[in-house]
């Protein structure tokens, strides 16, 4: 339990907590991981404190006869084994996750993610279309793009170049696409916002590639062939390869 409260602790102080939980639950993995490592130690407290004093006890014990006739070093042997215990050895796995985040802590969801499930935009979902951010290009998410040009067909964009960042994954048809993960609470969660790409189509780089892409309102659409529902596509201008973001999801 130390061990594992220590890991989350861990990587709830650095950013490595951000592949899993949302931003906002940070201090909740704090509190969880404190109270972890002081049940844990007050576990171990409790098994190593030297026995309470028995004398008087024994002393008494050892004066009374044992009610089946057998000697008082049977009896005692007996309440010996009686009160004897062994922990579940099932709780050794708690060392798998301590593990997992120490020495082989999984990456955020990518790609691969990205093409198990299928884009998180359908019609059923209510959006709402906000005067996109001041400035050339308009800095926004991949979200909030392919929201505006499904279903508001591209009108609070207007002739605005827009620039979204995000990781390259294949579309159905082999051609790359922009992708992005986002989160309702953690990573079990996760779906994909997938964005079609036009024009400037970014070329000869691998899966799990970020890329920063600044262009225009498209009004092509194309199917995904996972749930079928509709995926918008952005006229790129001109794009570049950047690192990981911190937090890589919306």
């Amino acid at each position: 339990m130390i061990l594992f409260g220590g890991a989350v602790l861990r990587a709830s102080v650095t950013d490595l907590y951000l592949r899993y939980v949302k931003e906002g639950l940070r201090p909740f993995l704090i509190a969880a991981s404190l109270l972890l490592i002081a049940a844990a130690v007050m576990t171990l407290w409790y098994e190593l404190r030297p026995a309470p004093a028995t004398a008087a006890n024994t002393s008494a014990q050892r004066d009374l006869p044992a009610a089946d006739g057998r000697d008082d070093a049977d009896s005692m042997g007996d309440s010996g084994d009686h009160h004897a215990h062994h922990e579940p050895r099932v709780a050794w796995l708690l060392i798998l996750p301590v593990l997992g985040l120490l020495l082989v802590a999984p990456p955020a969801l990518g790609s691969y993610a990205a093409g198990q499930a299928g884009t998180a935009l359908t019609a059923q979902q209510d959006y709402d279309y906000p005067p996109l951010p001041a400035g050339d290009p308009a800095k926004t998410t991949v979200f909030d793009y392919a929201a505006r040009a499904l279903f508001d067909k591209g009108q609070s964009i207007g002739d605005r170049r827009v620039q979204l960042t995000g990781f390259i994954t294949p579309g159905p048809d082999g051609q790359p696409i922009l992708a992005r993960m986002i989160l309702s609470c953690c990573a079990a969660d996760g779906r994909p916002v997938k964005l079609g790409m036009a024009g400037d189509v970014p070329t000869g780089l691998a899966s799990d590639t970020w890329i920063q892409v600044t262009g225009r309102y498209s009004d092509r659409l194309g199917r995904d062939p996972v749930n079928d529902e509709e995926i918008p596509y952005i006229d790129v201008e001109s794009w570049q390869q950047v690192t990981a973001p911190t937090d890589p999801y919306e």
